[in-house]
């Protein structure tokens, strides 16, 4: 998994979403991330010390291709409306579900 700064992932993620257009999904997922990459101590052992900022760890997936980034809290309003605005752009290709007609009794 590539690691990017925020503008870059953007961009990756635009040129994800052109690839998946004919064919495929981009999978997105969001987690808050406390900077830790390694995992918790066994009980008896010293905790590890809390992370002065909260963080969030975005990833996206297209077949084998895997991007992430990590969004820290002072830039998460600017990184919303970019990342808002790029969703609005390229999800104009949905198609649109039938909805079953459903029969209503009159009592």
């Amino acid at each position: 998994m590539v690691l990017l700064e925020n503008e870059a992932f953007l961009s990756e993620l635009s040129k994800l979403f052109q690839k998946a257009r004919s064919n495929g999904s981009v999978t997105m997922t969001f987690k808050r991330y406390d900077g830790r990459n390694r995992p918790q101590p066994r009980c008896g052992n010293p905790p590890l010390p809390e992370p002065m900022e909260h963080l969030c760890l975005l990833r996206a997936k297209f077949r084998s291709k895997k991007i992430a980034t990590v969004i820290h809290q002072k830039d998460i309003n600017k990184f919303q409306v970019a990342y808002s605005s790029l969703l609005k752009g390229n999800l104009d290709g949905l198609k649109k579900l039938k909805k079953p007609k459903t029969k209503t009794k009159m009592e």
